[in-house]
Formats: structure tokens, sequence, C-alpha cells
């Protein structure tokens, strides 16, 4: 029950758009980026590359600034600060404690391959003697 009253407090929060303004803002980013793509092929003998790849980045803003505003939009904008928030949270290992962690995992690394040579060797040994018996 508290994660759908979390999920209503973040709906409530975002300050949802109507269906049409909403859809509307989708085609209006996907018809942006797609002029961004089809005026790339059209416009390639015309303009130099790197006009065209400025042209190509704002075009891909406004795009991103468009989809930003509609309803999955602000809830995706909500869900990166929230997640940035939580990654100030984090406490990170120390450069002690990683290099410490590195070589466990490095000496338990080589111990398992030696272990699993030392079993494909007997292994290949057991059959090498099994083949050349001659009943």
């Amino acid at each position: 029950m508290a994660l759908v009253a979390d999920k209503k407090k973040d709906i409530e929060e975002v300050g949802q758009k109507s269906k049409g303004v909403n859809v509307f803002l989708w085609v209006l980013s996907l018809i942006i980026v797609l002029v961004a793509s089809v005026g790339n092929v059209v416009f390639a003998e015309q303009f130099s590359t790197p006009i065209r790849v400025v042209a190509i980045f704002v075009l891909l803003v406004l795009a991103l600034v468009f989809a930003a505003l509609t309803n999955e939009g602000k809830r995706a904008l909500n869900f990166f600060s929230e997640s940035r928030v939580e990654l100030r949270r984090i406490v990170w290992p120390t450069r002690p404690e990683t290099m410490q962690t590195t070589f466990i995992i490095i000496a338990a690394t080589v111990l398992l391959s030696l272990i699993l040579w030392a079993l494909d060797s007997i292994i290949i040994a057991v059959l090498n003697f099994l083949t050349n018996l001659r009943f």
C-alpha cells in the first residue's frame, strides 16, 4: 500500500498534462528527430559536416526538451534527481579496501584455475590410459 501511495504522490507532484497535450509533445519530439536525421542526409552536399553536426545537436536537444515536458519525461527527470540523491548516500570503499578485495579476487581466480588445470590433466591422463588399452 505504501508503494501505491508513493506512486500517487509522485504523479501528483509532477503535475499531469492532458492526454492530448502529452501525445502532441511526443509526436513533436519524434518529428524533430526525423527532421534531424533526414535533414542530415538531404543537406549532406549543401552544408559542411560541422554545420550539420551543430544543427543535429540543436534539434536533438530541442526534441529532448519537448520529451521532458511530457508526463513520462517529468517522471524520468524526477527519477534521475532521486537517483542523484541516492548516489550521494553511497559509502564508497577506500583505496586500501579496493586493493585488498582486488588481490583476494585475483588469488581466488589463480587458485581455481590451477585446480581446474590439475583436474583437466588428470582426466586427460585417465582417458589416454583407457584409450591406449589393447584387449
